[in-house]
């Protein structure tokens, strides 16, 4: 690999990172799109991390910051496994989301509904996008019981 090419992989990869966390899994698909043959795009990767500017744990906790108040635990989840995100970073990540699963899904519920469903059709519309936003069925319940409730 040319020194002028790893400069401009690297020159690239600045570029991303600059507006926002990538995983390594995403950064490297999208470096191996503009690499010739010869580019080594794991070395450029691997330089990055050791200064510090790649942290697949940074996107991590990027992503939830940024999706938690619109999505349920398990579209999250979903949405990190598709950036490639390791397992055991994600599985790090679970607690603090199951802590603030319910609180999120309330404030979905109360921003897209406010009010309670009058009958089970309505009920099953509500369940439905609440669901489609990731979140798990027993939380739901517990959002639409509490609508019930008044509360």
């Amino acid at each position: 690999m040319s020194k002028k090419t790893e400069l401009s992989l690297h020159t690239r990869a600045m570029k991303y990172l600059v507006r926002r966390e990538y995983s390594r899994a995403e950064l490297h698909a999208k470096l191996l799109l503009q690499a010739t043959p010869d580019d080594n795009v794991d070395r450029v990767l691997d330089e990055l991390a050791a200064r510090g500017w790649l942290s697949d744990s940074r996107a991590v906790e990027q992503l939830v910051r940024m999706r938690r108040n619109r999505f349920g635990m398990q579209r999250i989840t979903y949405e990190l496994r598709q950036k490639g995100i390791d397992e055991d970073l994600i599985n790090d990540a679970l607690p603090q989301m199951r802590d603030t699963e319910l609180d999120a899904a309330r404030s979905i519920w109360q921003k897209k509904f406010g009010i309670t469903p009058e009958n089970a059709k309505e009920k099953a519309k509500q369940l439905r996008f609440m669901q489609s936003r990731g979140f798990m069925p027993d939380v739901i319940f517990k959002v639409l019981r509490g609508a019930d409730d008044g509360g």
